[in-house]
């Protein structure tokens, strides 16, 4: 099957999401992305547990469509096999530090040296530039840093998101920007380097309210998981569990009120916008409320769909898996892994496409399953090879 990347070789040196699910979504649309991790395998691998051996889920979902090796790139003969390895490649993806990556041999002029073309996608978590760029940090730095955090939870508890969006965001903005620089080499023969940050993909998501503050000075405060620039937008308890609804723009709004009774409401000036309903969220929210707590979760459901009112139920994460949309979506790829008793289900590529082909995810790889053949394939000879695993370089 002929894919987008076909022909395109990455090299994946990033570590735990924002890097490697970078070159995931690269290895998806068919480039040919070898993993590099060092021979005990990278902390990523083993994240969230689920394998006899250890081996994650991150690595299960984000190590798909890869082949793997493993090296110490710190040594002369693991820079020397870096040094092949770039020299067939296209892109390098390393979300490290600016001083470990030129420890590594893996900064810009250094690749640059060795392919003139080459392309670089780095991250960190606040850029290179400014006094925290030697600072690491992980995804809830980020929230905590973008204000995001502050207004998720309540004036005297701060709340985090549990999916680590700035970690995904970051890997799914800098395949972005890795596809704009091929085409611009496309275009003028030329590599470059590419740099996301995890406080900058936060910034970007939690951008509206930041405007708003400097602007209009609102001080807003956090209000949990009831929206504050619409509403009814909460999560609401019923007789058997919870829903959750969001009424944005007049037309939804004239449907929910009709539904609850309140047509009276339509000509209530505190409700006149989407901005003054939620200045107003308590009161419509108390209403809200009050017609959930008399339903069950299916009734509710029922209602507002048939009044063309976006809601949706709160699942815990096996009714996730067992949700009847999902489910006939086929929106996760169930794929085997040695160790693991079921196959794991990994969610689809997030985009489809009605024209480029996305493959059946391969599994992602065991520890170094593809070093002798990529050692191969770039000129080393078995007894080489060998005398690398005597060594402990790879």
């Amino acid at each position: 099957m002929s894919k987008i990347l076909n022909g395109i070789r990455v090299l994946d040196f990033g570590r735990y999401i924002a890097g490697p699910f970078c070159a995931t979504l690269l290895a998806d649309l068919g480039a040919d992305v070898i993993r590099i991790e060092k021979p005990s395998g990278g902390e990523d691998r083993y994240t969230v547990p689920i394998s006899d051996q250890g081996e994650g889920a991150y690595h299960t979902q984000i190590g798909r469509n890869k082949r793997a090796i493993t090296l110490n790139p710190t040594s002369v003969e693991g820079r020397e096999v870096v040094r092949r390895l770039v020299a067939t490649a296209d892109v390098v993806v390393a979300n490290l530090p600016y001083p470990a990556l030129k420890k590594l041999g893996l900064d810009y002029e250094t690749l640059k040296e060795i392919k003139q073309d080459i392309i670089l996608t780095t991250g960190s978590a606040f850029g290179a530039t400014g006094p925290y760029a030697s600072r690491g940090g992980f995804d809830t730095v980020a929230q905590a840093m973008s204000g995001a955090m502050y207004l998720s939870g309540s004036k005297d508890q701060p709340a985090k998101s549990f999916a680590p969006y700035n970690d995904f965001g970051t890997a799914s903005l800098s395949a972005f920007g890795t596809l704009a620089a091929l085409m611009h080499r496309q275009q003028t023969g030329e590599g470059q380097m590419v740099e996301g940050t995890l406080l900058g993909t936060a910034l970007t998501f939690n951008n509206a309210p930041l405007m708003e503050e400097a602007i209009g000075g609102i001080g807003r405060q956090g209000s949990g998981t009831r929206g504050q620039y619409n509403a009814p937008t909460d999560t609401y308890r019923t007789k058997n569990g919870h829903i959750t609804v969001q009424v944005v723009g007049a037309g939804i709004y004239k449907r929910w009120a009709r539904l609850m009774g309140e047509e009276a409401w339509l000509d209530d000036p505190r409700f006149d916008s989407d901005q003054s309903r939620g200045d107003h969220g308590e009161i419509i929210g108390q209403r809200m409320s009050h017609w959930c707590e008399q339903r069950t979760n299916q009734e509710v459901l029922t209602e507002l769909t048939q009044a063309g009112i976006p809601c949706g139920e709160m699942l815990t994460p096996r009714e996730v898996l067992e949700n009847e949309h999902i489910v006939a979506a086929n929106m996760f790829q169930y794929c085997e892994y040695p160790g693991v008793e079921i196959p794991a289900p990994i969610a689809d590529h997030p985009i489809r496409y009605s024209k480029t082909k996305v493959a059946k995810f391969t599994r992602a790889p065991t520890l170094g399953e593809h070093t002798t053949e990529v050692l191969s394939q770039v000129g080393y000879t078995s007894q080489q090879i060998n005398e690398l695993k005597t060594k402990g370089i790879i």
